[in-house]
């Protein structure tokens, strides 16, 4: 006995009995988030009550954690330092605890799920019966972005983001399903044109952003011509203004696909070989609710099997 005792002083264990353990947890959600505001949202405690654990969290370390710079606020060093270890010791604990799993029958919150317009579009309708049906409690929030950035895997309450192949992701990612890109023309083209005849010929609708959407490239490297006839902001009404007003397009396939069950367009495959067009699944780092993220990942595989 006394050995175990020299041990757990000796460790410094015995000085856990003077800490609030409680304040760990939001201890966490203030470092990741680095606001307090944020922090407070994410562990379900009041601002005031966070300000106040911030205080309390300040004097237990004898540091100031986070301080203020121009509009915005940045960690210490100590703290910096804090977010590994601190992370990992809330990791084992849950798993020491071994709350209860993810019952999807009676779950209550707010499933968040990051995606561009685009991929919304295709998955958005079945993803949104299927959270309907296996978790009628929660609620689904989709999130659209356009390019993300750092902090689209970790802000507002995301669990998981579904980006394109082609976009960077500091995390481990995952494929959902495959895709490609077609050219997309009004039904009233020649029926005898073929997709490079089309691209030739048929004056263009492409979205109006400073990133041109990859196979442009491809043409100009093989010298082929084209014609810009309109530049448009919102990539959902490409394919409606090429079916009604004419011209063509480069579209995802699955986005052509889907779109045809509101408007009458002529599909046919790019002319020349070009990498796919995935969509991936990047996890939010600091979810650790694993029976959460198994059960929302078998979800989106279930619905990227129907598309």
């Amino acid at each position: 006995m006394g050995y175990d005792g020299e041990g757990a002083a000796g460790s410094g264990l015995d000085r856990l009995a003077s800490v609030n353990l409680n304040l760990l947890v939001p201890l966490l959600a203030l470092l990741e988030e680095r606001s307090v505001t944020r922090a407070a949202e994410r562990v379900g405690l009041s601002q005031p009550a966070m300000s106040h654990a911030l205080t309390r969290m300040r004097r237990l370390l004898g540091d100031d954690l986070v301080v203020r710079q121009g509009a915005g606020v940045t960690l210490t060093p100590r703290a910096q330092e804090l977010i590994a270890p601190l992370r990992s010791a809330l990791q084992q604990t849950a798993r020491i605890v071994d709350f209860p799993c993810f019952d999807p029958a009676t779950d209550q919150r707010v499933i968040t799920i990051a995606m561009t317009t685009s991929t919304a579009f295709v998955v958005g309708p079945r993803l949104t019966r299927l959270i309907a049906e296996r978790a009628p409690r929660a609620t689904l929030r989709l999130r659209t972005i356009t390019v993300p950035t750092e902090a689209t895997f970790t802000d507002k309450g995301v669990d998981v983001v579904l980006i394109s192949e082609g976009h960077f992701s500091p995390y481990p990612r995952e494929r959902l399903y495959d895709d490609r890109c077609v050219v997309v023309a009004s039904p009233d083209t020649p029926p005898d044109a073929s997709a490079l005849d089309l691209l030739t010929a048929q004056p263009h609708i492409v979205v109006d952003t400073d990133r041109r959407v990859f196979p442009y490239s491809v043409l100009e490297e093989r010298g082929v011509p084209y014609r810009v006839g309109t530049l448009i902001s919102d990539f959902l009404l490409v394919p409606c203004l090429v079916a009604r007003a004419g011209g063509v397009a480069l579209l995802r396939h699955r986005v052509a696909a889907a779109m045809q069950a509101l408007v009458d367009l002529r599909i046919e495959e790019f002319p020349f070989p070009i990498p796919g067009l995935g969509i991936d699944m990047v996890w939010n780092p600091r979810l650790t609710d694993q029976y959460f993220v198994e059960w929302l990942r078998a979800l989106l595989f279930d619905v990227a099997r129907h598309l």
